[in-house]
């Protein structure tokens, strides 16, 4: 967070076809394309689909707090 205290937060929906954690880590660096500054993540929401009786993908919606330029 700023040294003010302030950050900015939006949602973000990732997935992976590999795992939950491999999600978050793709989403992360996705963001970070585009924000700078990012300081924590909270994943809101963990879904898999499943294909012939195993998961084939994992998809998290998370919250990415960043901080805000002046």
């Amino acid at each position: 967070m700023t040294h003010e205290g302030v950050a900015k937060v939006v949602q973000i929906v990732s997935n992976s076809d590999k795992s939950f954690d491999d999600a978050i880590s793709k989403g992360v660096a996705s963001a970070a394309r585009t924000l700078r500054g990012i300081s924590g993540v909270k994943v809101t929401d963990w879904t898999a689909s499943v294909a012939n009786d195993k998961v084939s993908d994992y998809k998290v919606t998370m919250d990415v707090a960043f901080a805000i330029e002046e």
